[in-house]
């Protein structure tokens, strides 16, 4: 079957040159053969093996899959191995396990071609932590059976708390005391052990048990119970203004470690009018919550442990600034002259036993502190002088302010810690500056007498004051005084200034321009300079002037406007038929006002659009969770966002916090028991607890759930709706898979879908039916009784009664022989026996179900004979 083609040289092959040889083979059957090919080389003989193999296949598989780390989420996911042939000819292969973890191997038999590989899918479902090895039998052809290891580990998705310093789990931070109005910060550390991404977030439980507000936990219970002011004022405190968390939402990728600060600002509570609280302390417990985005299907969902959450409880204490002054608030320093100085020494005291205080006083006029600032530790003291240092004449009553420094957070820039003041005390400053007497001397005036003078006209004061900046100008009216008018000036404006001679130094100053002066004797017109970089111009003038009229007139309307609202004020109070004309604080009780009164007003303030710096609380959650649950829609929903408004919603990417105010579930669709072919439906819930559109479109490939409609749908705010998940089973067997959904094309999310696709059943009442005579009637007459059909499943159910065929007849009938029983619905079936000479007292049936089960059922009759 071999067959060699060459032709052998006739001279020797130099070297270099070579010599080719064909060999064909042609197999005459499927058996491989072996032959050899001599080749003679002058002297030497050399034996080629020539092999003829038949065309076969060479199957190779991997022998192990290996899902890794993966947590459990309910979550289908999968895993692909080949089989690859290396052979020249195709070959076949058969899977088959034996086990219950794999869901699903795809395909389980196949052909591979040749030169070609194969890929099998295998499924496992993640839907409890546990550790998988199993394995699956592989027969290839050519090759035998071969094994292949199946591992995974499945964990679940755990959040820690952790110590920064320490690193061990944390349970509680207790802040300790922190005075009202300042901040304590710590921080803490989130660890997700898990092997996947993990979006987390900070909720605070504001109604958790155990939590109090305020409360001073060192009273005794009945003092605390009497006190129900505050117990009634801390239910409308928004507790996400205590706690801060920064941050409080974030992302998390596998085995990493965040830093997260926490920031207790407490603030003080105000009880009933009349109570005196000023050095109360109020304790506070509180609890935080970090969770999983993703977990929170909440009611629709009832799990006894959340691995996916870790609580903290947060104590602290609120505490008053206990600083006192001696003396104080109000000091009065002793009366002094200009230029003399007065001094009070007074005592502060730092009443607290477990904080100091750290003080600092405001500049003020005329009074100086030392030290101006300072720190005061735990119920301690300190001497602080204050003087009264007047630079002016006068009664001085100055509202001093004593800033309390502390740490805070900044509103505005979080994570910015800084020193600044919280609180503020204020002291009255009462200090007098007395004028001290002057002996005033008097000298004679030899010039001009000025028009203000003594009463002979012969002495001036010569000291009236340290201020002598200004030179001396003396103003006359020019029509007064007509002496040694020079003839010249004699009609001269009746509206120009007399200036005295001795007023040279003040003569070339700028003065207003529409004005005159002339000396005192001759009324001549004196020179005013005017220097031009100074005045206004003819253009300026005109234009302070305009503003002038401007301003002028926008005052009158104003006046104008407000006269014409209290008018009308006076005239809606004389014609209003509510209003009696009772004036306030007259006698009249103003009505009580209970809280139930602002239900609707706390519905709509909780409701509003959540800060995204600001905590979540549970409270919250379950006011806009309510609100949504009023709202709910069935139809009508737009498939695809179609207005603006609609379009804008559902282009936006979500945080963490808001997509955790998106309820979608239950994660777990458990379908229980259901019969082949037959349709079961059931609600995939969705709330939308945000203020804005979402857009749900849900990806589904699988056979059993392609009646599942709509698939898209725009959800409004603040609405409950839901989608009819329609399951259909084609083959029987425990049925588990997962589709996805997606929120605003961006965020991921699936549902797990179980079920167990089984035949059609009917169950009987009993399996023994005793017919009994009925009372007063003859021996002969028919025997009676009952039995029922109850129908368990979702599908009806076809039937029929079939006797056991004996060699005696029955005298045993049942009717209806044959019928249907609809889903969930029982059937009555009568049996009568039928008496006679050889009537048998026994008999069976079958109860066959098409498609389903069979079930026998034995009947007999008590025949009693009368003697």
């Amino acid at each position: 079957q071999f067959k060699l083609i060459v032709e052998n040289p006739e001279k020797p092959v130099a070297s270099g040159l070579q010599v080719t040889a064909f060999v064909e083979y042609y197999p005459e059957s499927e058996d491989d053969l072996r032959d050899r090919l001599r080749l003679l080389i002058e002297d030497e003989t050399v034996d080629i093996p020539l092999l003829g193999l038949i065309s076969c296949c060479h199957l190779e598989i991997e022998s192990e899959i290996n899902f890794g780390a993966v947590i459990a989420s309910s979550k289908i996911i999968s895993k692909e191995i080949s089989i690859a042939n290396h052979g020249s000819s195709s070959g076949t292969f058969k899977i088959s396990y034996a086990g219950v973890v794999l869901l699903n191997i795809e395909p389980t038999s196949g052909v591979v071609g040749p030169k070609s590989t194969k890929t099998v899918k295998v499924d496992i479902c993640t839907d409890e932590p546990k550790i998988i090895k199993e394995v699956i039998k592989v027969e290839l052809e050519g090759h035998g059976y071969t094994e292949v290891q199946i591992k995974a580990v499945v964990v679940e998705q755990v959040l820690k708390v952790l110590g920064v310093s320490c690193g061990n789990i944390l349970k509680c931070i207790n802040f300790g005391p922190v005075y009202f109005g300042s901040s304590k910060t710590e921080q803490i550390s989130l660890y997700n052990e898990s092997p996947e991404c993990m979006d987390w977030v900070a909720v605070l439980e504001d109604n958790a048990i155990g939590g109090e507000m305020g409360t001073d936990l060192q009273r005794s219970a009945d003092a605390v119970l009497q006190d129900l002011s505050l117990k009634n004022r801390t239910r409308d405190v928004d507790v996400s203004t205590l706690i801060l968390c920064i941050p409080s939402q974030g992302t998390l990728l596998p085995y990493e470690k965040s830093l997260v600060t926490l920031c207790f600002s407490p603030e003080k509570l105000k009880r009933d009018f009349g109570v005196d609280d000023s050095a109360q302390k109020q304790d506070y417990v509180l609890f935080l919550r970090f969770e999983t985005v993703g977990k929170n299907d909440g009611y629709l969902q009832a799990l006894k442990n959340h691995p996916h959450q870790m609580e903290l409880a947060l104590t602290g204490s609120g505490l008053p600034v206990m600083l006192t002054f001696n003396p104080g608030p109000v000091i009065k320093f002793m009366d002094c002259f200009l230029g003399e100085q007065t001094q009070v020494l007074c005592t502060l005291k730092n009443e607290s036993e477990t904080l100091p205080v750290t003080f600092s006083f405001r500049k003020a006029a005329h009074f100086n502190i030392s030290p101006e600032k300072g720190k005061i530790k735990k119920s301690s003291a300190k001497d602080v002088t204050f003087s009264f240092s007047p630079h002016q004449i006068g009664i001085f009553k100055v509202k001093q302010v004593v800033d309390i420094i502390g740490t805070g957070l900044e509103k505005n820039i979080l994570l910015v810690s800084k020193t600044k003041s919280f609180h503020q005390i204020y002291l009255s400053f009462i200090g007098v500056c007395k004028s001290k007497r002057k002996n005033i001397l008097f000298r004679t005036n030899p010039g001009i007498t000025p028009m203000i003078s003594n009463a002979t006209g012969q002495f001036v004061a010569d000291d009236t004051g340290h201020c002598t900046d200004t030179a001396p100008v003396a103003i006359l009216k020019s029509t007064q005084t007509q002496i040694h008018t020079h003839q010249i000036n004699r009609n001269c404006e009746g509206d120009a200034l007399i200036a005295f001679p001795n007023d040279r130094a003040a003569s070339i100053r700028p003065s207003e321009w529409n004005k005159k002066y002339r000396t005192i004797f001759t009324k001549t017109e004196r020179y005013n300079y005017i220097d031009p970089e100074f005045s206004y111009t003819d253009s300026e003038r005109l234009s302070k002037e305009a503003h002038k009229e401007y301003y002028a007139d926008f005052i009158s309307s104003l006046r104008q406007r407000r006269l014409q609202k209290d008018a009308a004020r006076q005239s809606y109070n004389y014609n209003n038929s509510v209003s009696i004309g009772f004036k306030p604080a007259e006698g009249l009780v103003s009505p009580k006002i209970s809280i139930t009164d602002f239900q609707k007003e706390k519905l709509q303030f909780k409701i509003l659009p959540l800060d995204e710096n600001c905590l979540l609380t549970s409270q919250k959650l379950a006011a806009v969770g309510s609100e949504s649950s009023v709202k709910e829609v069935w139809s009508g929903l737009s498939a695809v966002p179609s207005s603006t408004q609609e379009k804008e919603d559902c282009s936006l990417t979500l945080t963490s916090k808001q997509f955790h105010q998106i309820l979608i579930g239950p994660s777990t669709m458990d379908f229980g028991e259901v019969c082949v072919y037959s349709t079961t439906v059931r609600k995939l819930h969705i709330i939308n607890n945000l203020l804005i559109h979402i857009w749900i479109q849900l990806e589904i490939e699988i056979d059993e759930l392609e009646q599942t409609s709509p698939l898209s749908q725009v959800v409004p705010p603040l609405t409950k709706t839901h989608i009819p998940i329609v399951f259909e089973a084609n083959t029987l067997g425990i049925f588990k898979r997962s589709f996805t959904y997606t929120i605003n094309n961006q965020h991921l999310g699936h549902v797990l879908v179980v079920a167990k696709a089984v035949s059609v059943e009917l169950e009987l009442s009993a399996r023994e039916v005793i017919l009994n005579p009925i009372p007063g009637y003859l021996a002969e007459t028919e025997f009676r009784a009952t039995v029922s059909i109850y129908n368990p499943r979702n599908y009806p159910a076809e039937f029929t009664w079939k006797p056991i065929i004996t060699d005696r007849p029955t005298a045993f009938s049942i009717q209806p022989a044959k019928g249907f029983v609809e889903a969930y619905r029982d059937l009555e079936c009568e049996v009568v026996w039928h008496p006679g000479f050889n009537s048998p007292e026994a008999g069976e049936f079958n109860l066959r179900v098409c498609k389903g089960n069979t079930v026998r059922l034995k009947c007999f009759a008590k025949v009693t004979i009368h003697t």
